[in-house]
């Protein structure tokens, strides 16, 4: 993963939680457009 210089120890949580961020955003910018 790139994100180990970033968070340090939990790269690999930082980055999950991230990634779920912006699925989450995706999710509702998507249903706001499509509904």
């Amino acid at each position: 993963m790139g994100y180990d210089g970033s968070y340090g120890g939990c790269g690999f949580a930082g980055g999950f939680a991230l990634l779920v961020v912006l699925f989450i955003l995706l999710i509702i910018i998507g249903c706001s457009c499509f509904c």
